[in-house]
């Protein structure tokens, strides 16, 4: 499939977290938005929606969203999932009435009851760790780990999270992400504002 990769029109995090009420596989919201439910608001216009759960249990969650097709997005192309499954761990559901992406779906690796950091696998956190809720119950990852993969790119967004979350950090949290960016990208620029 050629995709449209601009198509989309995401669900809101309480949105997806209705659907997937009562799963059992560990799951949260990712990237942009995680930071923002840590905030307690909406703090930009988020393109996407990014939610992540052990790729052993993606099922449990493509269970939910039967009106969708799962597509394996990486190298500027998306193919039905399980193709390409074991070399990209993207993976977007498009609505098919709409013709537009709603959600994307990191499946990452995962031992028992452990999350596995997809950039560097000595990086690693029970997911009663890893894992939060809003007071209405809503999943989202820690925020120093959606830094720590935000440091990746440093996008404009990505600098603007930093900025609005790093007050917000306990010194727990910025020692945790000093860490980890020194394992995973050594002489990261963020490093000296940690």
């Amino acid at each position: 499939m050629t995709p449209d990769f601009d198509a989309w029109d995401a669900w809101h995090p309480r949105e997806v977290a209705a659907r997937l009420r009562g799963v059992e596989a560990p799951w949260y919201v990712a990237a942009g938005w995680a930071l923002d439910l840590f905030r307690g608001g909406q703090s930009r216009p988020h393109e996407d929606l990014e939610i992540a759960a052990p790729a052993a249990r993606f099922s449990e969650i493509a269970d939910r969203f039967g009106d969708c097709e799962f597509y394996v997005v990486g190298n500027g192309e998306a193919v039905a999932y399980p193709q390409a499954a074991e070399t990209f761990h993207q993976t977007w559901a498009l609505d098919p009435a709409a013709r537009v992406w709603r959600l994307d779906v990191f499946r990452e690796p995962a031992e028992a009851e452990t999350w596995i950091c997809l950039r560097d696998e000595r990086i690693r956190l029970p997911y009663t760790e890893l894992i939060r809720h809003t007071d209405d119950g809503v999943p989202y990852l820690i925020p120093e780990v959606a830094l720590l993969f935000k440091a990746k790119w440093t996008r404009p967004k990505d600098e603007a999270d930093l900025v609005g979350t790093l007050p917000l950090l306990t010194a727990d949290q910025r020692s945790w992400l000093a860490w980890a960016l020194e394992t995973a990208h050594p002489n990261h620029p963020w490093l000296t504002r940690l």
